[in-house]
């Protein structure tokens, strides 16, 4: 299992600022922390998926959206988001917030995600090297297609992801910009 020690926020449900934890115990414990989400679409109106690494400390192996992952102290949280997409996926690019989101989810590993998710949003169309320590593989995908793969496959999926796809918030983006097709 690879985990870093790192400080992330935690919050209460309101998303305000209430402490910090180290990055394991919170989420051994389950405590309410701040994270982000990054989705990043291509000018083919396709997303850009990956595999999470085998050794993640959850969710190994799952497919998920583009990135994701929490702000340290005293990190915004669109530029955590932003160094996090150069950190895994190995690019940057402009990012726009769409929407945030509280979830929790057990894992079989005594691990909680209990988060308040930050979702954000961006277009890519360059060369880009992914980070082998954190992505298996990756994948262009249309929204339509990944949505009929969940449903014929949600084990093979992260909890949030799947969470992210069926809200009212990114599906009224996929609506604006014509991306579902």
């Amino acid at each position: 299992m690879s985990v870093d020690t790192t400080e992330i926020i935690l919050v209460n449900e309101s998303d305000e600022e209430v402490g910090s934890g180290e990055k394991l115990w919170v989420h051994q414990q389950g405590l309410l922390h701040r994270a982000f989400s990054v989705l990043i679409f291509n000018d083919d109106n396709e997303l850009l998926i990956h595999q999470r690494a085998l050794d993640k400390y959850h969710s190994g192996g799952l497919w998920t959206n583009t990135c994701c992952g929490h702000p340290n102290v005293n990190e915004a949280i669109k530029t955590a988001a932003e160094r996090r997409l150069g950190e895994e996926m190995g690019f940057t690019c402009d990012l726009d917030f769409l929407y945030k989101f509280h979830y929790k989810t057990a894992f079989e590993n005594q691990l909680t995600e209990n988060e308040i998710d930050h979702v954000f949003t961006g277009t890519y169309n360059d060369f880009f090297e992914v980070n082998p320590a954190e992505v298996i593989a990756y994948r262009w995908v249309r929204v339509a297609d990944i949505i009929e793969e969940i449903a014929n496959n949600p084990e093979s999926f992260t909890f949030w992801f799947k969470k992210i796809l069926k809200s009212q918030a990114f599906q009224a983006f996929v609506a604006e910009n014509h991306v579902l097709s």
